[in-house]
């Protein structure tokens, strides 16, 4: 994680106002499902603004940007060299610097939080979590898994507001 807070402080002081979650990544592969498999937790859990993007995020991003929301939060796979199920969560500089124009999505991320934040109201995010295996296979690792069950708890109170994040 970044700027040396805890992930739930970070979600806490950076989540402020109408926030979307965009699940990114493909089920198929192991790990690469994080966001994905997170976005559909949310939503079949009655979270309000969570797309499933899987790995055509292209095809959300307009209506996306229409909406002007405060933040959008991707959720996503990512390579950051630590141990696996280890989490990040970065700005869109921070996207930039680490990630400039290497990705396994048609478009970068930091290309698509340029184009999200140009409207000068949005904030843009990435949640993500280091892989273990993005082998052809359907189940998260067990780091991965970890990680995902308290992420998903962080985001579904935070989403909700009905319980405290503690």
């Amino acid at each position: 994680m970044s700027r040396g807070m805890n992930l739930r402080a970070q979600l806490e002081q950076s989540l402020q106002g109408r926030v979307c979650l965009m699940g990114l990544g493909n089920p198929d592969y192991g790990d690469d499902g994080f966001g994905v498999r997170l976005a559909e937790e949310l939503l079949e859990a009655g979270v309000l603004d969570v797309v499933v993007a899987g790995t055509a995020p292209d095809r959300y991003i307009a209506v996306t940007a229409d909406q002007e929301f405060d933040h959008v939060v991707f959720l996503d796979a990512v390579e950051f060299g630590r141990a696996p199920g280890s989490a990040i969560f970065l700005d869109s500089h921070e996207i930039e610097a680490r990630f400039p124009q290497i990705s396994t999505h048609k478009i970068s991320l930091s290309t698509w939080a340029k184009f999200l934040e140009s409207n000068g109201i949005t904030k843009i995010w990435l949640l993500g979590v280091q892989p273990e295996s993005v082998r052809r296979e359907q189940t998260l690792s067990p780091g991965v898994r970890a990680t995902f069950d308290v992420v998903l708890d962080l985001l579904f109170r935070l989403k909700t507001k009905d319980v405290p994040v503690c």
